[in-house]
């Protein structure tokens, strides 16, 4: 099902379009001092509290391990657990549409909601419609779309982008948030109080006041899911707000737009995730909201139920031996907020709604590497390991790094080329002892005359920030006849 673009990448959304390359991205973030301060506090933070909170379990390698396994062996079966899925939520009297990529997706949502004959809905955060650029979609049809997520609010208000899977509004400091509050909330409602300090309590009471009136006059609310149950037709939702079970109760039809990957068989496979979720994410014990719900019921909730699901790339990644295990991710953050490179680059430079990591893993899968963003993703990374550590589902990251890379070094391109015929050049000459020695007698001769830098822009990256190793007077094997013959 998936469906791609005629320049090899899924259809994504608007917002996202124009980025410039990793590198690039990154090096302007870099010189922001206030991001980086802003990136490092609440990462920091993070990632503290959520190893306190695996330490408290005994277990947590084993639940890891589940985790894992239970991931995969879903990933080998999805197609008979989506068909199970489409059943019971049928059954329970809810409508299933598969979407085969954004363009599809967003035509049934918008459909839809001009069914209902409103032209404004409320949403929980959701991923999902993040990365077919749903919003934006619905703005140019002429629906209002109203984020509800305190963070996904400040986004929306600000005119800006997310730029964490857990946190979208990481970027910003509280007096940023109070000022786009001031400036900004009148013209999409409720204003926001006068004389707004940037005290945490009273920037969360001006969202709430905000919300509220959007809560009770909606009449469609648009949601993603944590997770579905196959055996129930069951969806879930954690959040920590209440924001979420507020659209998922109050308006009169829901439509839930969910990735195919977030499927799993049964509620025992759920109980897994339901422990490591929380303490990977928010470092808490259990999610302060956990929603399910399946199908409509009388009196009770939505009277009208819509769950669309989305592949969008999916199954392309899913053909991929190596890299359909980024499928298992359960979109806790934990691997974002423990990399190096995320945490001065933030996530705008990744340019696309999944940053960090994972997003170096996911996005080019999804979306293909024709364009430049996408193939510099996989190089996004040191390589440290550290995001494989923290997984709760162990997701080898670095493995799928590489094997990107190697793909995209198949496609070629100037800086590929070069790198081949190098490589080429040292083989042939370490296959030639008497070569290999006539050069290291050479270069240790004319030593004294090696540049500092390496010439060319991708040499020159390696360089700029590191001294080229200084070449001995004499090679090791003239010091080793000379001393040990």
């Amino acid at each position: 099902m998936a469906g791609r673009n005629k320049d090899g990448g899924t259809a994504t959304a608007g917002t996202f379009v124009g980025m410039p390359a990793f590198p690039e991205a990154a090096r302007a973030a870099v010189g922001d001092p206030t991001l980086r301060a802003n990136l490092r506090r609440a990462t920091h933070t993070i990632r503290d509290k959520r190893a306190r909170a695996v330490a408290e379990l005994d277990d947590w390698a084993e639940l890891r391990r589940a985790g894992k396994e239970i991931k995969d062996r879903t990933l080998r079966h999805l197609d008979t657990c989506l068909l199970q899925l489409e059943e019971a939520v049928t059954a329970a009297g809810g409508t299933v549409h598969w979407a085969a990529d954004a363009a599809e997706a967003n035509r049934i949502v918008t459909e839809l909601v001009r069914a209902t004959g409103e032209t404004e809905v409320v949403k929980v955060k959701s991923m999902a419609t993040q990365e077919i650029g749903l919003n934006e979609h619905l703005e140019a049809e002429g629906i209002a779309a109203y984020e509800t997520d305190l963070a996904e609010l400040i986004v929306q208000l600000g005119e800006d982008r997310p730029s964490h899977i857990l946190v979208p509004a990481i970027h910003r400091n509280r007096g940023e948030i109070r000022d786009i509050f001031r400036e900004k909330m009148r013209s999409w409602g409720r204003p926001a109080p006068d004389g707004l300090s940037d005290t945490p309590a009273e920037l969360a009471e001006a969202a709430r006041l905000h919300l509220r009136e959007k809560f009770l006059r909606a009449k469609v609310g648009i949601s993603g899911a944590n997770f579905m149950v196959a055996e129930t037709g069951t969806l879930v939702v954690v959040e920590s707000e209440g924001n979420g079970r507020m659209c998922l109760t109050l308006p009169e039809t829901l439509i839930s737009v969910v990735g195919i990957e977030k499927v799993v068989p049964t509620w025992q496979d759920l109980e897994v995730f339901l422990q490591t979720l929380p303490r990977s994410s928010t470092a808490e014990r259990m999610n302060p909201y956990t929603s399910m719900w399946t199908g409509t019921r009388d009196g009770d909730g939505p009277s009208a139920f819509h769950l669309v699901l989305l592949d969008n790339g999916r199954t392309d990644a899913l053909a991929d031996e190596v890299g359909r295990q980024a499928l298992r991710c359960i979109r806790c953050s934990a691997c974002l907020n423990v990399c190096p490179v995320y945490e001065r680059a933030g996530g705008h430079a990744y340019g696309s709604v999944y940053p960090g990591p994972i997003g170096a893993i996911l996005t080019p899968q999804l979306r293909g590497t024709a364009s430049e963003v996408d193939a510099s993703l996989p190089y996004a990374s040191s390589l440290c390991g550290a995001c494989y550590e923290v997984c709760p589902v162990a997701i080898d990251i670095p493995e799928v790094l590489v094997h990107l890379r190697e793909q995209v070094a198949g496609q070629g391109g100037k800086g590929h080329r070069l790198e081949k015929a190098a490589m080429k050049a040292a083989g042939w000459v370490l296959d030639r002892p008497a070569a290999l020695a006539a050069g290291e007698r050479a270069a240790s001769k004319t030593r004294k005359l090696h540049p500092k830098k390496l010439p060319g822009p991708g040499a020159r990256q390696w360089t700029d920030h590191r001294n080229l190793p200084e070449l001995p007077a004499e090679p090791f094997r003239d010091w080793w006849k000379k001393n040990r013959t």
